[in-house]
């Protein structure tokens, strides 16, 4: 039997880095997510304040089978 696999898009964020940012992502969707197997990150974006990056954005998709 195939497994099923299902895509979600997420927004996170973090003040130290954009890998950061995704692990933040992927914490935080294994609240309500189970068998959570990849992220795609689809884009990165930042904050900048006085010519310094504040806050490192990502635009993520994560994939995990159904059970």
């Amino acid at each position: 039997m195939s497994n099923i696999v299902k895509v979600i898009e997420v927004l996170a964020h973090s003040k130290v880095s954009w890998e950061d940012a995704a692990q933040n992502a992927i914490t935080e969707a294994s609240k309500t997510v189970r068998n959570i197997k990849s992220i795609y990150i689809k884009d990165k974006s930042g904050k900048v304040v006085d010519n310094k990056i504040v806050e490192y954005r990502i635009t993520a998709k994560i994939s995990f089978e159904i059970e």
